[in-house]
């Protein structure tokens, strides 16, 4: 029930306990002393008490029921203010830190609300702000070290003399996983630059189909090593308005994890459609597939899914960068797994 039925129902039921009060000492002269009356006596008390109560029945319900009526409208009036803030808290979000209340000079206590509400925003937007700092920092300060150490050990590996196979083989284990962070870092920067909106799209005609038929030549070759079959069901020639070198990333991610996250001779199927209004671009596969309840996970920044998935080389940032990159465009970006099979499909919104 809401605070403005709960009180109004007591604001009515009020009313109705002061018309009771009312009768009680008609009730009580009436009746209660009914046992010092005569027979006849009695017979008339009653009478006259049916009468008085039929006509305070004639004269409270209405005042009452406008009183109901208009404690209602009373009490909205009055709880409108915390409406607006409940509105204005519900806007309020990692992607919109701006939303304030407007100060109400009218009433003390909502003033005092509105001014409590404006100072936890503006807390909560200075811890956001202070995390994306430090992360964008960390990010920008971490990339130079890392170019530094695979440098160092790309030279090691060509010029450092009588290094057997097994320190051959270190030191390229090593510079892959330089690689895998210089990776996490790229993604780190990207999604808080996103977050700030920091990043700028191109907006220009691209020919998706054209992006979809460069995927497949990619696609198999990233499959070879893993034997895995990958066919084109359809490509049907779509224009979009965006920006085609982020587009060509999202593509090649959703094909790079149908990869790495597929069996060995498994298949990979991809297709472009159209409707009326949309670009549909789909990417199946036939891995083991994601529980259901953990299917709304995957767009979550660093989530690598169930422990037999977390030993393949990945950050876990790629479907998060791509969901971001694919709403700036209009579009959408859909996961469906079931055991034995995964579908990503991509929705934009086709240019003209």
């Amino acid at each position: 029930m809401t605070l403005r039925r709960r009180l109004s129902l007591w604001y009515g039921t009020m009313l109705v306990v002061c018309v009771l009060i009312a009768v009680l000492p008609t009730y009580d002269e009436l009746i209660l002393d009914a046992p010092n009356y005569s027979a006849h006596e009695v017979s008339i008390a009653h009478k006259r008490f049916r009468d008085v109560l039929h006509d305070m029945v004639l004269v409270a319900v209405p005042p009452v029921l406008a009183g109901i009526i208009g404690g209602w409208f009373l009490v909205r009036k009055a709880l409108r203010p915390l409406n607006k803030v409940v509105e204005v808290a519900e806007k309020l979000d990692e992607h919109h830190l701006d939303v304030r209340l407007p100060d109400e000079k009218r009433d003390e206590e909502i003033e005092r609300l509105a001014q409590v509400f404006n100072a936890m925003a503006e807390r909560f937007a200075g811890s956001f702000q202070r995390v994306r700092d430090f992360t964008l920092n960390a990010s920008h300060e971490l990339k130079t070290p890392l170019a530094i150490l695979r440098g160092e050990m790309e030279t090691n590996l060509r010029t450092w003399p009588g290094l057997t196979e097994a320190q051959s083989n270190q030191i390229g284990s090593q510079i892959e996983e330089i690689d895998r962070l210089a990776k996490i870092v790229d993604g780190l920067t990207f999604l808080v630059k996103a977050d700030a909106g920091q990043l700028q799209l191109a907006a220009e005609p691209v020919a998706l189909h054209d992006l979809v038929s460069e995927l497949l030549e990619n696609a198999e070759i990233l499959a070879q090593s893993r034997k895995i079959e990958v066919t084109m069901e359809s490509c049907e020639t779509a224009m979009v308005k965006g920006d085609r070198h982020r587009l060509r990333q999202v593509l090649l991610n959703l094909a790079d994890n149908a990869i790495k996250y597929n069996q060995h001779g498994g298949w990979v199927k991809m297709a472009l459609s159209k409707t009326p209004n949309e670009a549909v671009v789909s990417v199946e596969n036939s891995g083991a597939g994601l529980a259901a309840e953990d299917q709304w996970k995957v767009f979550e920044r660093f989530y690598r899914g169930p422990s037999h998935s977390r030993n393949v080389e990945g950050s876990g940032l790629g479907l998060s960068i791509s969901r971001w990159i694919t709403r700036q465009h209009g579009g959408s970006l859909e996961f469906q797994s079931r055991p034995g099979h995964t579908m990503v499909t991509m929705r934009l919104p086709l240019l003209g």
